[in-house]
């Protein structure tokens, strides 16, 4: 595989074809712009040449966007002769690498890298649906494509979502497991189903998604089925969370109270949900 490293005009990079991952002006981007003002681009972007001129941008859509709002006008880049199939697993690979990545993201992401695997006659059976074990305890947090066969087939199945449903588990209103549940309606069922959550102004619980799978695959996914089981009530789960001293005392001075250590683990816990709503509405 020949590569060259080469100083290209922004005009000529263009973004890969149906690219998963959002670009986002947020706190990242401004850091990035910031940093790239004083330093340059200190990481070359990857490419590959287009048959009809330029260069399809593999790895560097982040950067290139950040070149254009600190007004640069190129941008390093590592021109590689490579094939789709190996462009959209390095595309894939190195954006998971990124902190906040939405499941829809993830969702496409691994379906465009799957196929990709496929057609290079590579292993296949990562939609698998046998138990497999868990990711093990000791995986650094960061490591990108280390998640079990059964998670990737999870992600991948959200793309049978509607995408008004995709963008309720983008904003957490819908957790993973009933979104899975819930891919498994038909596409009008599920026109139904956000109609009922706007009526109801409540989202199904894994249970609810699950009895609501069942009826649509007997056929039996009535408009009233589906209002009925959106009308119960949920259940409050009733159960009390317990640190064990002797694994949270390190994180706090000695002179630190029991009830000053959960002051403080819960005004963390609060900046870090009003962290994630912010990455959720960007």
């Amino acid at each position: 595989m020949s590569e060259t490293i080469k100083e290209i005009p922004l005009e000529e990079l263009h973004p890969f074809p149906d690219h998963p991952f959002g670009v986002r002006d947020d706190e990242s981007m401004a850091q990035t712009v910031e940093s790239i003002r004083e330093y340059g681009v200190l990481v070359p972007a990857i490419v590959r040449p287009r048959e009809d001129g330029g260069y399809e941008l593999i790895a560097g859509h982040r950067r290139k966007h950040a070149c254009e709002l600190a007004g640069r006008e190129t941008m390093p880049v590592i021109v590689r002769d490579i094939d789709r199939n190996a462009a959209i697993i390095i595309m894939v690979d190195s954006n998971l690498q990124r902190e906040s990545i939405l499941p829809s993201e993830k969702a496409k992401a691994y379906k465009m890298k799957l196929e990709a695997i496929k057609r290079q006659g590579k292993r296949h059976d990562l939609t698998s649906t046998q138990p497999v074990s868990k990711l093990r305890s000791n995986e650094e947090l960061g490591q990108s494509v280390n998640e079990s066969r059964e998670t990737i087939r999870r992600y991948i199945r959200l793309n049978e979502l509607e995408p008004e449903l995709m963008q309720m588990v983008d904003e957490g209103k819908i957790g993973m497991t009933p979104a899975v549940e819930i891919s498994y309606l038909k596409p009008d069922e599920q026109k139904l189903l956000i109609e009922t959550i706007d009526s109801e102004q409540a989202t199904p619980s894994f249970s609810q998604a699950q009895r609501m799978k069942r009826l649509s695959q007997e056929g039996k996914l009535s408009d009233d089925a589906m209002l009925g089981i959106m009308m119960e009530q949920k259940k409050p789960e009733n159960w009390d969370l317990k640190l064990p001293m002797d694994r949270i005392r390190k994180y706090f001075p000695r002179s630190y109270t029991p009830q000053r250590m959960e002051e403080t683990i819960i005004k963390l816990l609060e900046n870090w949900m009003k962290k994630r709503q912010r990455d959720q509405q960007r």
